[in-house]
């Protein structure tokens, strides 16, 4: 089985790369350090990370028989979220970062993975709210690998402890 377990430094743009299989994973899957998937031609992979490694779509990785790999971001089921201004745009994202969710922010608007709980949430906050298919880039978070604890692997999101605030 071919195996991945390093993430090149250097974008596609950058250099004459020679990108020779493509691999094509939702957010989830693009945040675990190990991992089993199938290249766009079908090929097995291991993917072997270093922990806290998350890819993002456009990042290259080396497989062990010398080839580069792109990484493809998977289109999802997400929700589309737009206000009337910025300052309800911040409001929402503040009630959703209250509530530790992957938001990927963009030019006026969110996105989060659907969930009709959140989708109510957001609209009696006022703001409107769209099902779209398209692929996840949240923020990866203010200290770059996301939120984590000693001995646990680094994810952007997903913890369960009790820590003073309730989560969704």
């Amino acid at each position: 089985m071919l195996e991945i377990k390093a993430k090149l430094k250097v974008s596609k743009s950058a250099y004459r790369i020679d990108v020779r299989g493509r691999l094509q994973l939702p957010f989830e899957s693009r945040q675990k350090s190990r991992l089993r998937a199938k290249l766009d031609s079908g090929e097995e992979v291991a993917l072997m990370l270093p922990r806290g490694e998350v890819l993002r779509g456009g990042d290259l990785v080396a497989a062990s028989d010398g080839r580069v790999i792109e990484v493809l971001a998977e289109p999802e089921k997400l929700l589309h979220v737009e206000c009337a201004g910025p300052v309800e745009l911040a409001r929402v994202a503040y009630h959703l970062g209250n509530r530790h969710v992957p938001v990927q922010v963009g030019e006026g608007y969110l996105r989060i993975a659907e969930d009709h709980v959140l989708a109510e949430m957001l609209k009696k906050l006022g703001a409107g709210v769209s099902p779209i298919e398209a692929p996840f880039e949240p923020e990866a978070g203010a200290y770059g690998g996301g939120h984590h604890h000693g001995g646990e692997e680094p994810k952007i999101h997903d913890h369960h402890h009790d820590h003073g605030h309730p989560h969704r």
